[in-house]
């Protein structure tokens, strides 16, 4: 190799505190590339450019050891991995979205219960329309994909004083604030819920996990809110249920996404829908900053870096 580069979706000069022993290049999603390719050891992927940008230097890329996302979710390069160089890791951004998500699923989760969307039209018009709204006070609420988002949400969610949080993961275990169950308990825990956070992954596991039977057994009037990935929830099998009016639904994130105009979900009842908004806040810049730099940090002292998710061969 001419050099050991790192592709960096960040301007490397306002980065601040990288290491020295690379070369740092700057891409964004750009039509041209800025370096050969074949140089970088170094990966960070885009941000919220899309899969097609995201993949597209990887098969450029015959020296890459780590691949580094900016979003939680690795749904939009995951199927780039088995053709990456063999020991090449895929890293994700833990922690990076945590605040961001977590305040937004309890803005939509308030706003739905309270009723904002329907004040806001009231407005819009003059209209003065008291009324008697759900709390989520004394309400359980129900997390599915108990991760750093998950107990991010719960975090916020405890001083509203919920009746009850319960815990769903992929794996069984016992966190500081009680039990964290597994998918297998979701036909005995979503009776209970009057609000169901999402926030698992996209996997093979989770896609369509939201079907009608999961929406069947929710209690009538219950919230489903999803900040996860739109394909986790059947699209249709909700729409029947809020056509119906048993359920509502607030949403960061849609399955066909963007929501194409004159889409049913625009108009149905009891939905709230924000346009995938849960990461770009104020708050992505500085905590994508200091974890690029830490996996920089680690990756030229030859450890291992943080939250790796997949590695190929």
């Amino acid at each position: 190799m001419a050099s050991a580069d790192v592709w960096l979706p960040i301007p490397p000069a306002e980065m601040g505190g990288l290491p020295a022993s690379f070369r740092y290049v700057h891409w964004d999603g750009e039509e041209e590339f800025p370096a050969d390719p074949a140089d970088c050891v170094f990966y960070a992927v885009p941000y919220l450019k899309g899969q097609a940008v995201a993949v597209r230097p990887l098969a450029h890329m015959p020296n890459v050891r780590v691949v580094q996302t900016l979003t939680a979710g690795i749904d939009h390069v995951e199927s780039a991995v088995p053709q990456l160089p063999r020991g090449t890791v895929l890293c994700n951004a833990r922690g990076v979205h945590d605040a961001s998500t977590a305040e937004l699923a309890l803005t939509l989760a308030l706003a739905s219960l309270r009723g904002i969307p329907d004040f806001v039209r009231a407005q819009d018009t003059g209209r003065w329309t008291p009324g008697f709204r759900p709390a989520l006070a004394d309400r359980t609420a129900l997390i599915v994909g108990y991760g750093s988002i998950g107990a991010a949400i719960e975090d916020r969610l405890t001083p509203f004083e919920p009746e009850a949080v319960h815990r769903v993961a992929r794996s069984a275990r016992t966190v500081p604030r009680g039990p964290v169950h597994t998918l297998a308990d979701l036909p005995r825990l979503l009776p209970e819920a009057d609000v169901v956070f999402l926030v698992t992954p996209l996997t093979d596991a989770t896609r369509h996990l939201v079907d009608a039977e999961f929406l069947a057994r929710m209690k009538d009037g219950a919230l489903l809110v999803n900040v996860a990935r739109g394909a986790v929830v059947d699209t249709g099998a909700l729409l029947a249920e809020l056509e119906s009016g048993r359920l509502r639904a607030a949403l960061d994130v849609t399955d066909p996404e963007p929501l194409p105009a004159g889409h049913p979900l625009w108009k149905a009842p009891g939905a709230l829908i924000t346009p995938h908004v849960g990461g770009p806040t104020s708050a992505f810049l500085p905590r994508a900053k200091r974890l690029l730099r830490a996996q920089l940090r680690r990756f030229a002292a030859g450890e291992e870096p943080e939250n790796i998710v997949a590695s190929a061969g």
